[in-house]
């Protein structure tokens, strides 16, 4: 009797983990391309600190903090080109030149301004007509 209900919760149990079906896992989390070149960097910072503080501390010679300190630099170096590699290229968007506001011009000399001002700060003159 025992037998039979401990056989009876071995099969359940067995149905019940091999008829999980594909398609009711969830999915997987993504995994950025990027992120062991991230993490990467982030050691090589660590290790160029910790280079820079031992150095202050005397225990390193200066021919030996500017080796290690340039092998951890090309390094980084490397890992950042990979990164910029992997990264998808941007348009780059030309810069586009302020257009120059007439209420900004000075009507006496000329001169533009970023913003209206009451006075011009070129000839020292009220900025609007009406006021003259």
């Amino acid at each position: 009797m025992i037998l039979a209900g401990a056989i009876l919760i071995l099969i359940g149990v067995l149905l019940f983990v091999f008829g999980i079906r594909q398609q009711d896992l969830p999915e997987p989390e993504p995994v950025s391309p990027t992120l062991y070149l991230e993490q990467r960097k982030a050691r090589i910072y660590e290790g160029l600190r910790d280079l820079q503080f031992e150095y202050r501390l005397g225990k390193l010679s200066d021919e030996d903090y500017q080796h290690t300190k340039l092998e951890l630099q090309r390094e980084l170096a490397g890992v950042m080109a990979e990164v910029d590699g992997l990264l998808p290229k941007e348009k780059a968007v030309e810069p586009r030149t302020p257009v120059p506001d007439p209420s900004n011009q000075c009507p006496h000399c000329g001169a533009h301004f970023e913003q209206a001002m009451k006075f011009c700060g070129e000839c020292g003159k009220q900025m609007t007509e009406a006021a003259s």
